[in-house]
């Protein structure tokens, strides 16, 4: 990689993938209990929580990252309570590079895991719970392993989706080399340097890379999740 990247290059291609890795394993987590509770539970404020999760994908980015500045900025209410309390600074730091990515990122990590158990017939939950299993047990023993290529789908375009991040990103936590240039705000920059569009266009080439293959993996899991569920 190093012969045909550029130090500041390779820096932000690992950068990015410091970022999309660290906003995929915080997401799941929270992206698994959403997507059940919208698949499985009706309460009030069920289209609301539908809401919230795929505002970022039709907010301006630039909007998603001032509200994360104001909300998770050094001055804002849950970033001074982070700072005063754990000595944790998100913004002009990876880690709220990483925040940004998971946010913009987190409707596409909710959305196949959500069809994905919804596809899962409950008569399979509902048997087991006859049987004396727990929610949690049938969760764990039940819904997830059927509706575990839709994770994994979600995981594959949530991590392409957290790679390409732009937007919200550079507002919350500007482009920083070596610190928060990711792969996007690479290219953004040298294509405004004179004789940086020869790196740009690596750059572009690997982001394209990345993104085809997301594609393709969600494509395949998805499949497979639809040939475990009609095989039930």
């Amino acid at each position: 990689m190093g012969h045909w990247l550029g130090p500041e290059e390779a820096t932000a291609l690992l950068l990015s993938l410091r970022v999309s890795v660290a906003a995929t394993l915080a997401s799941l987590p929270a992206a698994l209990l959403t997507a059940y509770a919208l698949a499985r539970w009706r309460f009030p404020g069920h289209g609301l929580l539908n809401l919230l999760v795929h505002l970022p994908l039709v907010l301006p980015p630039v909007v998603t990252g001032y509200l994360l500045l104001r909300t998770f900025g050094t001055r804002g209410p849950v970033g001074s309570l982070l700072q005063d309390c754990c000595g944790i600074v998100l913004a002009f730091r990876w880690t709220g590079a990483a925040l940004a990515a998971a946010v913009m990122a987190f409707p596409l990590f909710v959305r196949p895991i959500r069809l994905s158990m919804e596809a899962v017939p409950r008569h399979t939950e509902e048997s087991a719970a006859d049987l004396g299993a727990r929610p949690i047990l049938v969760f764990l023993t039940v819904t997830l392993p059927l509706s575990l290529p839709g994770v994994l789908a979600g995981a594959a375009l949530g991590f392409a989706r957290a790679m390409g991040e732009f937007g919200a990103t550079i507002t919350f936590v500007s482009a920083i080399p070596g610190e928060t240039q990711t792969l996007p705000s690479a290219i953004h920059v040298l294509l405004q340097v004179p004789g940086g569009e020869p790196a740009a266009i690596r750059l572009v080439v690997i982001s394209i890379a990345v993104s085809a293959v997301a594609i393709l993996l969600a494509e395949w899991f998805g499949r497979a999740a639809a040939r475990r569920v009609s095989g039930l």
